[in-house]
């Protein structure tokens, strides 16, 4: 079990979320999640649910699924070291995607809303380096649309004119 802890704190310390954080800010942070593990096709947040937990991907993948016409339209992969499901648990909103585990095993670290409190009060210095990454996932993520839409409004444009 340590062995498991030293790995994932060895992990976390090469990414974003963690990259200004020292080794015992990691060790604190861990304490307030918990690691959960998914197989292959496990949904892993439902479309209309409120998040009441977001998560950081530590292994395997996690495919996000719009509904559209009663068909699952994939729209992205969050991979190792992404975080997800931080739009409907800041905003409390009903979730417009469906999360589903890709690989087996996809382990995520979880923080769920009242972990996420208590480390708002008793670590706010590690609390704010999670906003901080939420906000630059949240932007990448704004900016892939943007771009996507961009685009697809150039290929449409284009592919109504008339050639010489």
């Amino acid at each position: 079990m340590a062995q498991d802890q030293d790995k994932l704190i060895q992990f976390l310390n090469q990414t974003y979320l963690c990259e200004s954080l020292t080794v015992k800010e990691v060790e604190t942070l861990l304490e307030y999640t918990e690691v959960v593990e998914f197989s292959k096709g496990d949904v892993i947040a439902e479309i209309g649910e409120v998040g009441e937990a977001l998560f950081f991907v530590i292994t395997g993948e996690a495919a996000l699924y719009h509904e559209d016409s009663g068909r699952a339209v994939e729209i992205g992969r969050m991979r190792e070291g992404q975080l997800m499901g931080e739009m409907s648990f800041f905003d409390r909103q009903p979730r417009s995607l469906r999360m589903r585990s890709m690989a087996t095993p996809t382990q995520l670290l979880r923080l769920s809303r009242p972990m996420y409190k208590r480390l708002r009060v008793e670590q706010p210095y590690i609390a704010v380096n999670l906003l901080e990454h939420a906000i630059i996932s949240l932007d990448r993520l704004v900016r892939s649309v943007s771009e996507d839409e961009a685009a697809l409004s150039r290929y449409i444009s284009s592919s109504g004119k008339k050639g010489p």
